[in-house]
């Protein structure tokens, strides 16, 4: 493979093992896929539907589990058909295609999950105030800032890599076009494009995280503040389950993208990403709706309705 990166054909290694381990690793990951879609397809119906959803933290959430369900779509179908078929080759374009929507998806999510802690804080510190200033038009502009941003993420990443000449083995030790595995596959001096990589990642995950530490900083103190055990106790429960997606989150991703490389293997890149790009997706909705009367409410209205319209006939 001596051509330019334009007529490069790569191999998806995937999770290497055994006929009965390619068959679990299928099993495994299509009931996650199935389930991770399904789960979050309901979230954003119930949001859409029920007009009492037609909140911002509503908004955003549908929002969050629209992404989810095409931040797994991009790379799960892929690797499952690969498993299946045996054929684990992909073509250069429809790589850096892949790259791009999953770097665009998950630094979007990155800037989403800060919209959704400044909603907190402006709920928790400015109660008062809080429906004039969360408006439609403000919860709008959120909303296309985070996917805008997202989008204008992989573009400097992307043209640096099809820069990028490839030669030796077109063997990519991951599951989905990721970045490391690709540039580790390139020659000639890599330099440059593992720092604008390492720029990117850190500007993306920082600028969005510190948003995130501000305002629950402010959301802390403000709680602290609080005479009411009661009203403790419910500003923190509306608080736990996003923060525990932003540890999730921004722990596996702060790993994969933002360490220096320390001749640790591929591998265990291959192994965090399953967890910032399978498992936190199957979580974000469960973790959401457990505590969440409204969506409890609005599930089991839909569920009522459904089994009534079936009586009915």
């Amino acid at each position: 493979m001596t051509n330019r990166t334009t007529l490069a054909t790569f191999v998806l290694v995937g999770f290497s093992g055994s006929f009965i381990d390619q068959l679990s690793f299928f099993v495994s990951f299509l009931l996650v896929y199935i389930f991770t879609v399904l789960e979050n397809l309901v979230i954003v119906v119930l949001v859409l539907q029920d007009s009492r959803l037609h909140k911002p933290m509503y908004v955003f959430l549908g929002n969050l589990s629209f992404l989810d369900i095409w931040y797994v779509s991009v790379t799960l179908p892929n690797m499952l058909t690969n498993i299946l078929t045996g054929n684990h080759e992909i073509s250069f374009s429809a790589c850096v295609a892949q790259l791009f929507i999953f770097t665009f998806l998950g630094a979007a999510e990155c800037y989403l999950l800060a919209a959704m802690a400044y909603d907190r804080y402006v709920a928790i510190c400015s109660p008062l105030r809080y429906t004039s200033i969360m408006q439609d038009k403000c919860v709008f502009c959120l909303l296309i800032w985070s996917w805008s941003l997202g989008l204008l993420t992989p573009i400097l990443p992307i043209w640096f890599l099809t820069q990028l000449d490839f030669c030796g083995s077109n063997k990519v030790d991951h599951y989905f076009c990721d970045a490391s595995p690709l540039v580790r596959l390139s020659c000639g001096d890599n330099m440059v494009k593992e720092l604008v990589d390492f720029i990117v990642s850190v500007f993306v995950l920082m600028s969005s995280l510190i948003v995130i530490v501000a305002s629950y900083t402010s959301i802390t103190l403000s709680i602290i503040k609080m005479s009411s055990s009661q009203g403790r106790r419910k500003a923190f429960s509306t608080c736990t389950s996003h923060l525990a997606v932003v540890c999730l989150f921004y722990g596996t991703m702060g790993f994969t993208y933002m360490r220096v490389e320390a001749g640790l293997p591929i591998s265990a890149n291959k192994l965090v990403s399953v967890f910032y790009s399978v498992i936190t997706p199957t979580l974000n909705p469960v973790i959401y709706t457990l505590r969440n009367k409204d969506v409890k409410r609005a599930l089991n209205k839909v569920l009522i309705n459904k089994t009534c319209l079936k009586n009915e006939f």
